[in-house]
């Protein structure tokens, strides 16, 4: 590990004001599925990793699932020492393509400058110098120089399986990841809009781990087109399916046409912007075209879905969430360096969208079997005589909705028990989860699992994180000890 006494530029955070990429404008971003940035200037990235400060205690490291050495890159950026900076990145985190585009950046909350200053831009930094790396065609395969002859089954293609798989085939494990859709990647791959992560970015990783020697095979859903006995020749099975079942709202009206989870709509979209003929894949259109439209829940997901249905051209766009207006700063009970829950806006808001907190759903209403309105009520949350907080329904507050389009993104529940949860006999938690052990495997000696699986709907950067470390755990199943690194660690070669 690199460590200075001092920071590139000590001054920096004095100096230079936080500045991100800028947005392509609404009008013209809306009328297509791209990346919304424009290009960043590596002299005005190098401003920004001055930024970071020589702090006694880095806690960027703890607010990161993944442990990045951040300090030691951007003391690198500022330098220009970029294949240094690539060094210290890759130690820590398998695809900071994905997390650079896609992660919330526990980190930047984290940071020590976040105390009373806008923090470090660190997801942009990493990003950059990821994309660097690959300009400079500094990113090729690297295949492990010897294989174990240990087999792992991998049952799942988003971010803990890659991970997961990405790591195990570097501790020379023969490595095969099965992916039920027709393509791998999971979520990454029909979950994420592309305005947020266009897919050549994931084909360019996935065209690198199969060149590595990792096999996927896609159409393949475990526990019911393979069984447990098809998969006994494995030495391992790590299960990384993640959280796929959807939140319902079992409410009047549910079965209207027109009212969908969130999913099954992102889904089709990301089928039709890859140029599949939906009617030949044999899914109807979901599409928001001149409709009014509702989302119901106020995470990532909600806002894809608005995204998503302002380029399909939707006539309104209105998004509900249960909980009140959150504060546009960090809450007194929510000190640094913890995460906040605090008024976020993301690009899909910035695009045309009403905001409405503290809504209750009550009913869906429809003619001719589709739905055209809703019925809500105002909420508010009170504490209670014995401290804990009760949600009350407003008097007088029922209002009606026209909505000819309703989403539900109020997020999932676990992991399908009636596939290979099921299949192998798995025990799951009280939450319906995948119960685990400190090393990942569950009650089925040789059969682990990672991500949302494992822990809960969660953040990409939390799915890397597991994936890793349960491969560290496999591995060590497997040949008595590893060499993978434990959160924060270098790899080392295995002898």
């Amino acid at each position: 590990m690199h460590w200075n006494s001092t920071m590139g530029k000590p001054t920096g955070f004095k100096e230079y004001n936080r500045e991100l990429p800028g947005k392509r404008p609404v009008e013209e971003r809306i009328r297509d599925f791209k990346e919304i940035y424009h290009p960043f200037a590596r002299e005005k990235l190098k401003k920004q990793a001055a930024r970071c400060m020589d702090c006694g205690v880095p806690t960027c490291h703890a607010g990161c699932p993944l442990g990045n050495l951040i300090p030691d890159w951007n003391d690198f950026i500022y330098r220009d020492r970029w294949r240094d900076s690539l060094g210290q990145l890759l130690q820590t985190n398998n695809f900071p393509e994905f997390t650079g585009r896609l992660c919330p950046a526990p980190c930047e909350e984290a940071c020590v400058l976040a105390i009373n200053e806008p923090p470090v831009t660190i997801e942009q930094i990493e990003k950059e110098i990821i994309e660097h790396a690959f300009e400079q065609g500094w990113i090729r395969p690297e295949p492990p120089h010897k294989r174990t002859h240990k087999s792992v089954a991998v049952i799942g293609s988003g971010s803990a399986g890659l991970a997961c798989a990405h790591q195990l085939n570097r501790a020379g494990h023969t490595v095969t990841v099965y992916e039920r859709a027709d393509r791998i990647g999971g979520l990454l791959r029909y979950g994420i809009p592309d305005f947020k992560l266009e897919k050549w970015v994931l084909d360019r990783r996935l065209d690198l781990m199969r060149r590595e020697g990792i096999l996927f095979e896609t159409g393949i859903n475990v526990g019911v087109d393979v069984s447990a006995r098809d998969l006994a020749g494995f030495d391992a099975l790590v299960i990384c399916t993640g959280a796929t079942i959807p939140r319902d709202l079992p409410l009047p009206g549910r079965d209207l046409e027109g009212v969908h989870f969130a999913m099954d709509f992102l889904t089709r979209q990301n089928r039709w912007t890859a140029g599949d003929d939906q009617a030949v894949i044999g899914l109807s259109p979901i599409s928001a075209e001149g409709k009014h439209v509702i989302v119901i829940g106020g995470g990532d997901t909600g806002s894809d879905c608005i995204g998503t249905s302002i380029r399909q051209q939707a006539k309104s766009v209105t998004n509900f969430e249960l909980f009140p207006k959150p504060a546009a700063d960090r809450p007194d009970n929510q000190p640094w360096p913890f995460w906040p829950v605090k008024l976020r806006t993301s690009s899909s808001h910035e695009e045309g969208c009403e905001r409405r907190w503290g809504i209750l759903t009550k009913e869906f209403i429809g003619a001719a079997g589709r739905v055209d309105k809703l019925i809500t009520v105002d909420v508010e949350f009170v504490i209670t005589g014995q401290g804990s907080t009760e949600m009350r329904e407003v008097a007088d507050s029922t209002r009606e909705w026209p909505a000819d389009l309703v989403l539900i993104a109020m997020g999932f529940t676990g992991p399908e028990p009636d596939t290979i949860v099921g299949s192998y006999g798995l025990k799951l938690d009280e939450r319906g989860n995948i119960d685990t052990d400190n090393n990942y495997m569950s009650n089925v000696p040789g059969v682990f699992a990672a991500g949302d699986a494992n822990r809960g709907q969660s953040l990409i950067v939390w799915a890397i994180s597991e994936g890793r470390e349960a491969a560290r755990c496999v591995d060590a199943y497997l040949v008595g000890t590893s060499v993978l690194p434990a959160k924060g660690g270098a790899d080392l070669p295995r002898v």
